[in-house]
C-alpha cells in the first residue's frame, strides 16, 4: 500500500497540517521539523497529491493544451516550444488532440477543470468557445483567432501567400495552382488574399482547390494535375501537401523546377531532405509555442499584453523546387 500524509505526520509525530505546510511550503514550520518531515517523506517514498496540493494552493503548475491532431511537423514542433518553456517555469502541460470533435473538446474541458488547471492553450479550430467563460481561465490562441477579445500568436499569413506568389511570378510561372487547407480557417483565408492579391497585381489568376494538410487526398492531386497538364507554378499550404504534390508530380513525368515550379509551407525538417528539396514559407512555429506559454503565464499572473494579436514574421525559403 502506498504511504499517505498520514503514515508521514505519525511517523514524524507530527500533525498532518504540518506536513501540509510542509510539501506546499506554505506557513511556519520549525527548520528541524521540516528536515525530519523532508526525510521521512524521501524514506517512505511518499509522493504527494498534485491534485490535492493544487486545491489547496490555488496554484496546480499545470497548463491545459488543446491541437487537433498529433505529428512529427506542425503541432509537434509547436509542442516542443510550449513544453521546453513550460518547464523553464516550472510548469508541466497536459495536452490533448481533438481531430476537431466538438464532444472530445467537451470532455478535455472537463477533464482540465478537474485538474485545476491555470491557463489553455488552444491550437484547433475549437468550436465550444462558450464553454471557455466557464472554465474562469486565462486562454491563448495559436494559429487560431477565435475571438476578438481571445489573445493569439500567428504567423503573418498574408506576407506568406505574397511572398510566394512573387517568387512563382520571378520564375515565370503563367498557369498557377493553388492547393491549400479548409477555407474556413483563418490562416487558408489569409494566405489566399496575400497570393491573390499580388498575382492579380500582375494579370494573373490561379485555379484554387481545397484539402487536407495533414492527410491530402492523392488521388484528387493527380486528377487535377492530369487535367491542368499546361501547369507551371503551384503553391501548397502546407510541406505535407507540397511533398504529395511533387510524387504526383514526378509520377506523371513533370520535372520540377524546369516544367513546374513548386512551393510549399511551414519549413518542416523534411523539406530539406527531399529530392528535390522544398522550397517554401518558414514560420517560427516552436517560437509560437514558446511565446504563447510567456503570453499566458503573463496573464495567469495578472499582467496586460502589449499585443492583444501578436503576429510573427515568416520568410521564404529558396532551395530546389524553385529556380
Amino acid at each position: 500500500m502506498k504511504p499517505t500524509i498520514r503514515d508521514v505526520a505519525k511517523k514524524a509525530n507530527v500533525s498532518v497540517s504540518t506536513v501540509s505546510r510542509v510539501i506546499n511550503q506554505k506557513g511556519y514550520v520549525h527548520e528541524d521539523t521540516k528536515i525530519l518531515v523532508n526525510k521521512i517523506i524521501k524514506d517512505l517514498g511518499f509522493i504527494p497529491n498534485q491534485l490535492a496540493r493544487s486545491l489547496t494552493n490555488r496554484s496546480s503548475k499545470i497548463i491545459g493544451v488543446i491541437v487537433p491532431h498529433i505529428g512529427p511537423s506542425f503541432y509537434g514542433d509547436l509542442l516542443e516550444g510550449i513544453e521546453s518553456q513550460a518547464s523553464a517555469y516550472g510548469y508541466k502541460i497536459m495536452f490533448c488532440h481533438t481531430q476537431d470533435d466538438p464532444d472530445r473538446e467537451l470532455e478535455y474541458l472537463k477533464f482540465f477543470e478537474q485538474y485545476n488547471i491555470e491557463g489553455l492553450i488552444i491550437a484547433s479550430n475549437f468550436s465550444n468557445r462558450d464553454k471557455l467563460v466557464e472554465l474562469n481561465i486565462p486562454v491563448v490562441t495559436v494559429d487560431h483567432i477565435l475571438d476578438e477579445n481571445i489573445p493569439s500568436i500567428t504567423s503573418d499569413n498574408v506576407k506568406g501567400g505574397t511572398l510566394a506568389a512573387k517568387k512563382l511570378i520571378e520564375d515565370g510561372a503563367k498557369n498557377i495552382l493553388v492547393f491549400r487547407g479548409p477555407s474556413f480557417l483563418l490562416t487558408t483565408m489569409e494566405r489566399t488574399i496575400g497570393f491573390l492579391n499580388e498575382i492579380k497585381q500582375h494579370g494573373l489568376y490561379a485555379d484554387i482547390f481545397d484539402f487536407d494538410l495533414v492527410n491530402p487526398d492523392v488521388k484528387l492531386i493527380e486528377e487535377i494535375l492530369k487535367n491542368n497538364p499546361q501547369v507551371d507554378g503551384i503553391f501548397t499550404f502546407s510541406d505535407t501537401l507540397a511533398f504529395a504534390t511533387l510524387n504526383m508530380l514526378q509520377k506523371l513525368g513533370k520535372k520540377v523546377p524546369n516544367d513546374v515550379v513548386l512551393i510549399g509551407f511551414d519549413d518542416t525538417p523534411f523539406a530539406k531532405w527531399m529530392q528535390p528539396s522544398i522550397t517554401t514559407i518558414r514560420q517560427s512555429v516552436n517560437f509560437m509555442g514558446k511565446q504563447s506559454f510567456i503570453n499566458l503565464t503573463r496573464l495567469i499572473r495578472g499582467v496586460e499584453l502589449e499585443s492583444l494579436h501578436e503576429i510573427i514574421d515568416v520568410k521564404l525559403i529558396e532551395r530546389q523546387t524553385t529556380k
